[in-house]
């Protein structure tokens, strides 16, 4: 998504996060506060992949860790039908060494301690 301030961006990602899902809100629960594994976690993260003169081209990550590059997303419905986005987007996020995991809400909210046990290996 190509935007012309990094105000704006940053517009973007309160607005996301007012409006958190409630499979986000379960996970940022057990990850704020360096609750897992100490490490940080950001929530509604930007991810800036491309700059020119007038334009700034980012995804918002779901969870970001800064220290070990990676970004954790949760898959609604509406991710059924877009997984060659999310494959594109992906690939980008990872040509920049940031490691991408996904899980969906409906794994989440039946297991979060699996999910949970499945960051934590790839934080350690």
């Amino acid at each position: 998504m190509p935007v012309t301030s990094k105000k704006k961006i940053v517009e973007l990602c309160r607005e996301l996060r007012r409006n958190s899902t409630d499979s986000e809100s379960i996970l940022w629960a057990n990850l704020r506060n360096r609750k897992l594994s100490g490490k940080k976690f950001n929530r509604q993260y930007p991810i800036v992949y491309h700059r020119t003169t007038d334009l700034h081209y980012f995804f918002i990550a779901d969870f970001y860790c800064h220290e070990k590059k990676l970004v954790i997303e949760l898959d609604g419905k509406i991710h059924d039908s877009q997984k060659e986005y999310d494959e594109g987007r992906t690939a980008i996020i990872e040509e920049l060494g940031i490691r991408v995991i996904r899980f969906t809400n409906d794994k989440l909210s039946k297991d979060i301690s699996k999910v949970l046990a499945e960051i934590r290996k790839v934080v350690q």
